[in-house]
């Protein structure tokens, strides 16, 4: 008997800049790679449709997504390649905020699902980034129930979410299989190797595939705000078995700028997994997290 053909997860890797048209033309180069590799669903970084060099001038380009040229090209390229894609953006919110966040876009070229960034970076790094998120971005409140896709069901998280397991594990409660954490994350976090071993550990808690598409380079002519890229998946037993590269590169691949990366997502497996290592939860002792 023929095997079945496994759905294929392409992420890709963007270098966003203030500019939505050259956003929105990688954007459309990423969908033509995912289209050709055959892929089922395309899943693209954090503020994919542009990272301004301050506050004010995100809170100046943010549109609503029925205005926004960017979202509205990504929804005319889901259906033209009857190709599912996943992207963070921008969206106004009250006051001098703006939201950060995650749209599912169908194969029909619908926004069917929005999630809303949880937990906004705030940090201030030695000789790094010092970036307070929450003076212009509104946190969400609300963890998106799991829905389905043609990957499986899908959970939906951003970037500095990741390093909370809490959301994750909430998710996995609601039956999640893949978890996605589109990012900007910095380049000396990624360094010091928090990128790889948080989305591992968020795999392997969960026993899930993790999917994280993310920004890469600089951002701005001066160079001020770089991203680590390296987007990857992580299979449920907390394998990586899709990368591109990024700053600081080990394996010489350079920034891997407006490329994807593909992988099976075998849901048998993930069964498999759940039922050889039940992760029996002793609600007994502590609480349970749903």
């Amino acid at each position: 008997m023929k095997a079945l053909k496994m759905p294929l997860a392409a992420v890709g890797q963007m270098r966003s800049t203030a500019s939505m048209a050259h956003n929105l033309a990688q954007a459309q180069s990423l969908v033509q790679q995912a289209h050709e590799a055959g892929a089922n669903a395309l899943f693209l970084p954090e503020a994919s449709d542009y990272i301004t060099p301050s506050a004010e001038a995100s809170l100046a380009t943010c549109k609503p997504v029925e205005k926004s040229e960017f979202v509205l090209g990504l929804q005319r390229e889901a259906q033209k390649y009857r190709l599912p894609i996943n992207v963070g953006v921008h969206e106004p919110a009250s006051g001098q905020k703006v939201q950060n966040t995650l749209l599912w876009i169908n194969e029909q070229g619908e926004i069917t699902q929005r999630y809303q960034k949880l937990h906004l970076f705030d940090v201030d790094i030695h000789n790094g980034p010092q970036l307070k998120e929450s003076n212009s971005v509104e946190r969400g409140n609300d963890i998106l129930d799991p829905f389905a896709t043609p990957l499986g069901r899908v959970g939906l998280q951003i970037c500095f979410d990741l390093r909370f397991p809490e959301p994750a594990l909430a998710l996995r409660s609601r039956n999640a299989q893949l978890l996605t954490y589109p990012s900007a994350f910095t380049v000396p976090t990624g360094k010091a190797g928090h990128w790889e071993i948080l989305l591992r550990a968020r795999a392997i808690e969960t026993q899930s595939y993790v999917v994280a598409a993310a920004q890469v380079g600089a951002h701005d002519e001066a160079g001020k705000r770089r991203s680590y890229g390296h987007s990857m998946i992580v299979d449920p037993w907390g394998k990586v078995v899709a990368e591109l590269g990024g700053e600081d590169d080990e394996k010489g691949r350079g920034l891997d700028e407006g490329k994807i990366a593909i992988a099976e997502i075998d849901l048998e497996y993930l069964e498999k997994i759940r039922r050889e290592v039940p992760l029996i939860r002793r609600t007994d002792v502590y609480l349970a997290i749903s």
